[in-house]
């Protein structure tokens, strides 16, 4: 089976894209209209996707869990993560982005019955957060009056809000992943709609096609096929194989960022990515007096 591996990088290379492409996106539009254009376009790519494969709904999970799921999935994080990427490099935000594995382990417990804390997960989770100290180490041990901290707690706050909507994800039953994938974003759509009319936002009037593109990438490819290749992945490999994207998704959110938007990626970024990688591995690794790890992906 090859060709795991091959479908393995490609969701790698695509979510870990989507941080550069934001960043282009923010040069013109607010982060709301971004977050509307890429669930929209999103949940119209899965609808299409879904006709074609002629996958219905069995309609036995309440309208109420998609848009619970929907706000914590992708509105909160589609407008969070794009508001931190004014302020921080695609770099940081992919690693930022990384902990989403963190936040299910501290989570699961408290929302999911008869999960306990593994050694594995929290030795994970301290060297996570050792990680992401030494991300900013040296501006906060030089007193940089220039370190937003709002930046990054956002990044972060939408990663936890991928985390639960992960455990959350559980409560959709033996619904078809795709159709949870689309009924989420719909939700999403309405919500973050909702946002841009009451935060005022508008579209600007110095639209370029770069910006364009850059939206309907977000939307057609990180918030529509990945998820179909995803759940592709996931049947012919099974999901302990498909959540080997944890690794994947920041280490290429760096690389496409060093190399093709020029920036400054120091020593302290390459230490917190190798943290994070680490930390999500030992939350991968299974105990034969442990818990089973928690398996997650990335959105």
């Amino acid at each position: 089976m090859k060709n795991k591996y091959f479908l393995l990088a490609i969701i790698g290379l695509i979510w870990g894209s989507q941080f550069i492409f934001q960043k282009i996106a923010l040069s013109v539009f607010t982060p709301q209209l971004i977050g509307v254009g890429r669930a929209v376009i999103g949940f119209i790519t899965l609808f299409i996707i879904c006709k074609i494969l002629k996958v219905r709904s069995k309609g036995n999970t309440p309208w109420l869990i998609y848009m619970l799921i929907g706000l914590l999935e992708a509105s909160i994080p589609f407008t969070l993560v794009p508001w931190g990427q004014q302020y921080v490099s695609s770099s940081i935000a992919s690693v930022l982005i990384g902990t989403v594995p963190f936040f299910v382990i501290l989570f699961t417990p408290l929302l999911s019955a008869g999960n306990k804390i593994s050694r594995s997960n929290i030795l994970s989770v301290v060297v996570g957060f050792l990680g992401l100290l030494s991300l900013f180490a040296p501006d906060i041990i030089k007193g940089n009056s220039s370190l937003s901290i709002w930046s990054p707690l956002s990044i972060l706050a939408a990663s936890a809000s991928f985390g639960v909507a992960l455990i959350l994800l559980f409560k959709c039953g033996l619904e078809h992943p795709l159709i949870v994938a689309r009924n989420v974003l719909g939700s999403a759509s309405i919500q973050i709609l909702l946002i841009s009319l009451f935060t005022g936002s508008k579209i600007p009037s110095n639209v370029t096609l770069d910006s364009i593109l850059s939206i309907v990438y977000l939307g057609v490819m990180c918030a529509g096929i990945v998820y179909f290749l995803y759940m592709i992945l996931i049947s012919e490999a099974g999901p302990v194989f498909a959540s080997l994207t944890n690794y994947l998704v920041p280490t290429f959110g760096v690389l496409i960022g060093f190399m093709f938007a020029d920036e400054q990626v120091g020593p302290n970024t390459w230490i917190a990515l190798a943290m994070i990688l680490i930390a999500v591995a030992f939350n991968q690794k299974k105990g034969s007096n442990e818990e089973k790890p928690v398996e997650v992906k990335d959105s």
